[in-house]
């Protein structure tokens, strides 16, 4: 699977094109029963289909993949830990919507919070949680809002750690592909809460304990995210399943379906996008992991090439059937010039179908070259210079 920085830069430069990427040849969606939606191969970083990506949107639930986000951050910057008990302030106890039923009675370690935040949507575990990370719901949404700006989500704002309706509090379907990512590959050791069916914690009600995500209850290959709801949102569900595939292994996709008219029919969009995205597309790997893609001269160094590629599999994402006529095409920022370091950015590989660009991946340095001696720079500037 790409790295992190790669698959990030691949699905920037695919999310800033959509709907551009969309290719011509492929048979058009299935119509899609919501305001919007969007489908990305995350193992390949690009955009497959997307209606309404950039309309603001009410963001309901979905607010909390941002407050895990930062949750899972502070675990790892080891701030909090799972273990840690965390008081239930009356703030978080008076939460209306979805509950968790937690009371200012309690300490309730924050494992147990993620899983009543993320299973049973719990409005005040959420609160507890902003609270013990951020020392305030105030100075959470701060950290909320700089998390959307680093991460490029323009069309975002938060106004609360938990998505009940506030002016304001809007996101796009970009936005939430863009969060989704980095949450499931910044964090894959968590991923394992947004896949759990059922929770509930001891003493407290014993409704509501299912996952509200019930695409988990249908499809074993879904293993995630989050869903979310209320009157000016619709009913909203961002899902994300890994399948297995000739040559690449497994292949993520992630679906984002807003605006629906029931909890059924987010499940059934969403479903049917997913099921879409696997069956109209091939998953194709260009190289190998640590494969060059090209092996070009350079100059001033201790030898006369560097190979340039990828240190992870570079897979692309073509319509079903069309692998055979893929081309690719390595763009190098000449004159390569030592010294190199190892995972230095060298180039591009435009990858096109036809006449069409369907992904552009970032090559890097695959070895680390030093400088030649004082008679090689020499002779190789006089080279250049002629040249």
């Amino acid at each position: 699977m790409p790295s992190v920085l790669s698959l990030l830069r691949n699905l920037a430069c695919a999310l800033a094109l959509a709907p551009a990427l969309l290719w011509a040849q492929v048979p058009q969606p299935p119509e899609i029963a919501a305001r919007n939606y969007l489908l990305v191969d995350v193992t390949a970083g690009q955009v497959l289909a997307g209606k309404d990506i950039d309309a603001p949107v009410e963001q309901a639930s979905l607010t909390k993949l941002m407050t895990g986000y930062l949750v899972f951050d502070a675990l790892r910057a080891k701030k909090i830990t799972l273990e840690q008990r965390v008081p239930v302030s009356e703030r978080a106890w008076k939460m209306p919507g979805s509950r968790m039923f937690i009371d200012p009675k309690m300490q309730v370690p924050i494992d147990d919070l993620l899983k009543g935040m993320i299973v049973q949507s719990g409005n005040d575990a959420t609160m507890a949680l902003a609270e013990a990370v951020g020392g305030t719901a105030e100075n959470f949404v701060r950290l909320m809002n700089e998390q959307a700006k680093a991460f490029g989500m323009k069309g975002t704002q938060y106004k609360n750690p938990e998505g009940l309706t506030e002016p304001g509090h809007t996101t796009t379907a970009r936005d939430l592909a863009t969060l989704s990512t980095r949450l499931i590959q910044d964090f894959p050791e968590y991923l394992h809460y947004y896949s759990t069916k059922q929770y509930r914690y001891e003493g407290t009600p014993k409704s509501n304990s299912n996952n509200r995500n019930t695409l988990l209850f249908r499809d074993p290959t879904v293993d995630g995210l989050k869903t979310g709801h209320t009157a000016a949102a619709g009913y909203c569900l961002v899902s994300t399943a890994k399948r297995d595939f000739p040559q690449v292994g497994q292949r993520r996709l992630l679906s984002i379906v807003l605006g629906t008219a029931s909890e059924n029919a987010r499940a059934n969009e969403s479903q049917k996008l997913l099921n879409w995205g696997y069956t109209a597309f091939d998953a194709v790997k260009l190289f190998d992991a640590g494969q060059p893609a090209a092996t070009p001269a350079i100059w001033k160094g201790t030898q006369n090439t560097l190979k340039i590629g990828r240190p992870e599999a570079i897979v692309v994402t073509v319509p079903s059937g069309s692998a055979g006529k893929l081309s690719t095409t390595v763009v190098r920022q000449d004159p390569l010039i030592a010294p190199f370091t190892q995972g230095q950015s060298v180039g591009t590989l435009k990858v096109t179908l036809g006449e069409q660009q369907v992904a552009e991946v970032p090559l890097v340095a695959l070895e680390s070259v030093g400088e030649a001696g004082f008679f090689g720079r020499a002779w190789d500037a006089l080279r250049l210079w002629i040249k």
